[in-house]
């Protein structure tokens, strides 16, 4: 096929569960972003039930060149999509002989012998007679290719696990070789330590430097972290394109080096156990308003056994006073919300458990507890290390899950900066 200036994009997705909140459809926000991968726009996401009159008028009013439909393709009396496409394109099923051996041998690999498989299994081979099966090798519901009218109609199951391997095995190469789509050039820089919108004022120029047309910048923010990514559209050459954004990107790191922590899918607490690792340096935890949020992320990277060494969850007072040695009279005069005791629970579980750095957090993460001077979201944050110990006063927003995210991303944060100094 020729290659067009733009190729856009739908998503459908099919489900009761997902109309009725029982599921969140996570399938439709990772299909737009590898779509924009790949140079195709997305232009509408739409999510239906389990209804043949919705999925016939969902298919009938699609208007993009590429129309990707998720949901309704298991084996049980439900999952009517597979019937309403045979419909909608006036075909029958046919039993495909090499999805039928692929759902044999992913039944032998788990054990059972092919020949106890129930027609109800070996009915997921039967496929509209018009499509051409996409691979699934992560499960028995092949993905179906339709052609229709210059569009591309792709049905694949609502598993995301299933739908991921779809897509990123053969789909997206399909797409790209079907439509040869402009080239898009992404760049996405990862800061921590300023909000969206102070952000946004410290790059003001460099922003306006990017130009109304040659580069797009979006930010996408989440607790702690604040993205930006760059991107542009490579009609031609790719080589100048790309040569384009890492120029803009140069200057944003001259810009703002303290706040740029990574790049691309990195996360802050695998940047920060990678430092630790190259250091050959431990870390150890005293948590109190993050009850064991700041633990996970951190245990949450495969090989942090290699730095982290564990942590104590005070979030009693005398678990502060026993586990950490913070003295009665500190917590008395200061409260257990404070610059002295975060400072001397970092200090403490340091010594405690013998790392070269330990991070404390303590705070009022809500929705009760706070007071005039200490308003839900205060929380003291604090790092110990060779040098000595340093804090931080917070004030999060948010409900009490964001107060802890947020909470455990800062004090992540600190200790990445203290790395870099002490380097």
């Amino acid at each position: 096929m020729a290659e067009k200036t733009e190729v856009t994009a739908e998503i459908i997705s099919i489900g009761d569960e997902l109309l009725i909140g029982q599921t969140i459809n996570t399938n439709a926000a990772w299909l737009g972003e590898q779509l924009g991968l790949i140079g195709i726009r997305p232009v509408r996401t739409r999510v239906i039930g389990d209804d043949k009159v919705v999925i016939m008028e969902a298919l009938r009013t699609c208007v993009a060149d590429v129309v990707l439909i998720t949901g309704g393709l298991g084996p049980t009396k439900d999952d009517i999509t597979k019937h309403t496409l045979c419909e909608f394109f006036s075909v029958g099923l046919k039993r495909d002989q090499q999805v039928e051996r692929h759902i044999e041998a992913l039944f032998a690999s788990m054990g059972r012998d092919p020949k106890t498989l129930q027609e109800v299994n070996r009915a997921q081979a039967d496929l509209p007679e018009n499509c051409t099966p996409v691979p699934n090798s992560r499960g028995t519901a092949s993905g179906m290719w339709f052609e229709h009218n210059g569009r591309i109609m792709l049905s694949m199951p609502g598993v995301p696990y299933e739908m991921k391997g779809i897509m990123t095995e053969f789909a997206l190469a399909m797409l790209r070789d079907h439509f040869k789509p402009p080239v898009i050039v992404h760049r996405t820089i990862l800061t921590a330590g300023l909000g969206e919108s102070l952000l946004a004022e410290r790059i003001a120029a460099w922003e306006d430097g990017l130009g109304p047309h040659a580069i797009k910048l979006a930010y996408l923010p989440s607790p702690g972290v604040v993205k930006l990514r760059l991107s542009t559209y490579a009609n031609t050459d790719a080589q100048a394109a790309k040569a384009l954004v890492d120029r803009k990107a140069d200057m944003l790191y001259k810009q703002i080096p303290e706040l740029i922590f990574g790049e691309g899918e990195q996360t802050l607490e695998q940047v920060v156990g990678q430092q630790l690792k190259t250091r050959n340096q431990t870390l150890a935890l005293a948590e109190s308003c993050t009850g064991g949020f700041l633990s996970h992320l951190i245990t949450s990277v495969p090989g942090s056994s290699a730095y982290y060494i564990g942590g104590v969850v005070s979030y009693a007072n005398a678990v502060k006073m026993e586990e950490l040695g913070i003295p009665s009279d500190m917590l008395d005069m200061n409260g257990a919300v404070s610059q002295p005791v975060a400072e001397r629970m970092a200090q403490g579980v340091r010594t405690a458990l013998r790392s070269d750095w330990a991070i404390a957090t303590t705070g009022i993460a809500g929705p009760d507890g706070g007071t005039p001077d200490k308003p839900v979201g205060t929380v003291w944050v604090a790092v110990a290390g060779p040098n000595g110990v340093v804090s931080r006063l917070g004030n999060f927003p948010g409900t009490r899950d964001l107060v802890i995210e947020r909470a455990a991303m800062s004090g992540l944060n600190m200790l990445r900066k203290q790395l870099a100094w002490a380097h």
